[in-house]
């Protein structure tokens, strides 16, 4: 069912509604980056300052072009750790309008789903932008013990929670909050296996930006084909 739901969520990368969504996924982490390099470069510089002085080597003056080129690989090697997160929070802001669309090419025969909120929408995805950068934070701890095995690590917690996060999201639409605990029970090892798939092509830049909307659709059609393989 994983291939399948995600070929399927693939054919539907042409939906003008997708690439709306992709719009404003775009511009939100364009200014949430934008901002950190922005926040990151004034306040080394406000450290340092415009110059230094070195033993040796006198007086610096291009310090502060020094760190403002620099940051940007750095901020590229950032976003891989930190395109999770923020992938997560604009995929729960934006899913109503994927699943949608989803529902609406592949399962027109359902009736209205329950739609969240806005307010409910932004009080989840916070909640579980915390649980994220909370989790990787510990993780740092087994990143540095077990160096050779941090991708694996990496993939593996974040697929489990991204794996939770979509299900759920894709789920509570359906049948409720309790319904979509009970699905994340029964189906814990397909949902966690279709997480990793999300979260690997997350690590490469620029890819990255369309992966909410393809996990977004792609658990939603799992959603589906778990539920016609109960029935």
């Amino acid at each position: 069912m994983i291939p399948a739901s995600f070929l399927a969520a693939i054919g539907q990368l042409g939906d003008r509604r997708f690439q709306w969504v992709l719009l404003k996924g775009l511009a939100i982490t364009i200014a949430i980056f934008v901002a950190v390099y922005f926040v990151f470069v004034t306040g080394v510089g406000w450290v340092i300052g415009d110059s230094l002085t070195l033993p040796w080597v006198g007086t610096v003056t291009w310090v502060d072009d020094a760190i403002s080129w620099g940051a940007i690989p750095l901020m590229m090697l950032l976003s891989v750790f930190l395109m999770v997160p923020v992938a997560s929070a604009i995929t729960g802001l934006f899913l109503d309008d994927v699943a949608q669309a989803v529902e609406d090419r592949h399962y027109p025969s359902l009736g209205p789903a329950d739609e969240l909120s806005l307010a409910e929408n932004i009080r989840d995805s916070l909640a579980f932008l915390g649980v994220l950068v909370l989790a990787n934070i510990v993780a740092l701890v087994l990143y540095l013990m077990f160096a050779p095995l941090a991708p694996f690590i990496f993939w593996g917690l974040n697929g489990f929670l991204l794996g939770r996060e979509y299900i759920t999201l894709a789920a509570v639409r359906r049948v409720g909050r309790e319904g979509a605990r009970q699905i994340r029970k029964r189906h814990f090892v397909t949902i966690w296996l279709a997480g990793i798939l999300m979260v690997v092509p997350l690590t490469i830049p620029l890819v990255n930006l369309l992966v909410p909307i393809i996990g977004a659709a792609t658990f939603t059609h799992l959603f589906h084909r778990l539920q016609a393989r109960k029935r």
